[in-house]
């Protein structure tokens, strides 16, 4: 790994929807953008410029590491997390293809970014090990050999983008597997985000841009297979200047079973439109 220098803005496609959203979050660098409520209490608050920063790290480590770009797949074998939101932005910043995969079809030049490394182990895929808790330092146990521990390899990477390749529009940027199985653009990243919120949240009202006169706070209640899901939300919330509010599958379960404590996250978290 090398350390990494500031160069020029990197090249992106004309339209590009990660920048315009990294944009968007970052216009207001203090702001928060991203809650995440985890299991044993844990409470996660990321600033728009601390969400930018840990996407543009990731970005350089998949880009400088793996050379992670165009035609290229970055499988997420992870659960709904903030973390998740983070790796799926940064294969996108890429020019990647985020995608879900099987060890037993995964192929060669592969990035699988994955919070059980042994699940892929013996396959020809480059792999990144996750560490989910907030304050990790290193991934907790033994990693087979030849995984990159991301929880140490990531905070050495610089917080300037460097090097991105130049992208078409048309370029997969989503691939998933099983039911309701789909192949999507780059072009067209807004419109699965969308699609992809409003099947697993029919209920909310997403903005579809920026309200100056509204402060829009999303509460994503995930579920166990909710991670695009979750990144999904995201990109829409983000990109009409929102924020998100985010609980893990056991927060969401004890949240089901306790309507006070529910009752008591949405008004302290200020969950809603507030005009």
């Amino acid at each position: 790994m090398t350390a990494s220098t500031p160069h020029q803005q990197p090249p992106a496609p004309s339209g590009a929807l990660l920048p315009r959203v990294l944009s968007t979050v970052t216009a207001d660098p203090g702001r928060p953008r991203l809650t995440w409520y985890g299991p044993d209490g844990e409470r996660i608050e990321l600033s728009g410029h601390v969400l930018d920063n840990w996407v543009t790290k990731a970005t350089n480590l998949l880009v400088e590491e793996f050379h992670a770009g165009p035609a290229s797949e970055v499988v997420l074998d992870l659960p709904p997390h903030w973390r998740t939101v983070v790796w799926a932005f940064a294969a996108w910043r890429a020019g990647a293809c985020v995608a879900t995969d099987d060890p037993g079809t995964v192929e060669a030049g592969t990035v699988v970014v994955t919070d059980r490394p042994e699940r892929w182990a013996g396959t020809p895929a480059d792999v990144v090990a996750v560490a989910l808790p907030a304050l990790a330092r290193r991934f907790d146990g033994a990693l087979p050999p030849g995984v990159t521990d991301s929880s140490a390899a990531v905070l050495g990477y610089g917080d300037v983008l460097t090097y991105v390749r130049e992208h078409s529009p048309a370029a997969c940027a989503v691939r998933t597997l099983g039911p309701g199985a789909t192949t999507r653009a780059h072009a067209e990243l807004g419109a699965w985000a969308r699609e992809t919120a409003d099947a697993r949240w029919p209920g909310e009202e997403w903005l579809d841009a920026a309200d100056e006169s509204v402060a829009y706070r999303a509460l994503l209640q995930a579920r166990d297979d909710d991670a695009l899901a979750v990144v999904a939300a995201a990109v829409v919330v983000f990109g009409a200047d929102g924020s998100v509010v985010l609980t893990s599958p056991d927060v969401t379960t004890a949240l089901a079973e306790d309507a006070a404590r529910r009752e008591h996250l949405v008004e302290t978290e200020r969950v809603g439109r507030l005009v």
